[in-house]
């Protein structure tokens, strides 16, 4: 028994050591929020000034995605689903949940996970900025249709109205923020810009691809109550956006004439290509005129009532006041 009491001393005492150890771990150990803030300052120490420009213009139509896909698929958005997000950004204008039916409604909300990704893949690269102030009012998306067509549409179209008027819509967008990526990445000199860049833009085409499959099975169908079929709706809304644009041919709806198909074999046009069925690029100028509705990169509206956030865009709004 003596000889035992040695040990159990030691035992003893470098229990208390390892538990002393232990709470001075605790005590300097930072928390995982903390760990990231670390982690995105060093990554924004490694981004050259003109790849943040270019890395965070694309925030402005992340939030525009994530704020549509999240109130068509749950009837709320950032606010309320990841609030930090938003860096107390203004609520978007009469944004509501849709009527889409079981299979639309899983889609839209994957899609509306993957924006919340793309937001925080952003942020943790670049600073970023507060959501900027989005109109996604059915009334916007009617003016859309209208300019599209020439003419109002009666009764006026609504996005939430249905799950093809939701796709119809959700056609607007994903597209607009792919050719910018394609835009964007040539002129990025950081290996992880472009790293990012590359994951970003292949999602995103995913999902336009999703959009533009399903809305092209349905090509040939009517929506009620216009008696305009689904493939001239993209065809119009195509050719709306290389107006706004002003920069020729960067956009194409479902069919096309044959010789803007691939290998000008088909009329079917399942996926938007060049002649050699590569992505069409933007330039962020582009992208402005189209999501403003404007034409033109100086003058906001459209989705943006207040105009885009970030040093490009406000560089175009600036030099429309002086």
């Amino acid at each position: 028994m003596a000889a035992a009491m040695p040990f159990c001393s030691l035992a003893l005492m470098m229990l208390g050591v390892l538990s002393s150890f232990c709470t001075a771990i605790h005590s300097a150990a930072v928390s995982d929020d903390d760990l990231l803030m670390l982690e995105s300052s060093r990554r924004q120490q490694a981004i050259p000034a003109s790849d943040a420009d270019l890395l965070e213009f694309p925030l402005n139509l992340e939030y525009l995605e994530a704020e549509f896909f999240l109130w068509g698929s749950l009837g709320f958005g950032l606010d309320k689903f990841a609030p930090n997000l938003t860096m107390g950004g203004p609520s978007p204008v009469d944004a509501r949940v849709a009527r889409l039916d079981p299979f639309t409604r899983d889609v839209i909300y994957q899609f509306a996970l993957q924006e919340i990704g793309h937001l925080r893949a952003i942020k943790s690269t670049v600073k970023g900025f507060p959501r900027p102030l989005l109109n996604l009012s059915a009334a916007h998306f009617a003016g859309v249709m209208n300019d599209a067509f020439g003419r109002p549409l009666e009764p006026p179209f609504d996005p939430y109205a249905s799950g093809l008027n939701f796709l119809l819509a959700s056609y607007l967008i994903p597209y607009v923020g792919l050719t910018g990526y394609v835009g964007a990445n040539p002129e990025l000199q950081s290996p992880t810009s472009k790293h990012l860049v590359a994951g970003l833009l292949a999602v995103e085409s995913g999902q336009d691809a999703v959009i533009r499959a399903l809305l092209y099975r349905r090509a040939a169908v009517m929506v009620a109550p216009y008696r305009i079929t689904v493939a001239e709706f993209t065809s119009r809304i195509s050719e709306l956006r290389n107006q706004l644009g002003k920069s020729g041919l960067k956009d194409e709806g479902l069919v096309v004439r044959q010789v803007r198909g691939a290998e000008g074999r088909s009329r079917g046009n399942v996926l938007a290509g060049d002649e050699f069925s590569l992505g069409y690029a933007r330039t962020p100028q582009e992208i402005l005129r189209i999501v403003y509705a404007t034409g033109d990169e100086r003058v906001a509206g459209g989705f943006y009532p207040n105009g885009a956030k970030g040093r490009i865009a406000a560089s175009y709004l600036q030099k429309s006041i002086t």
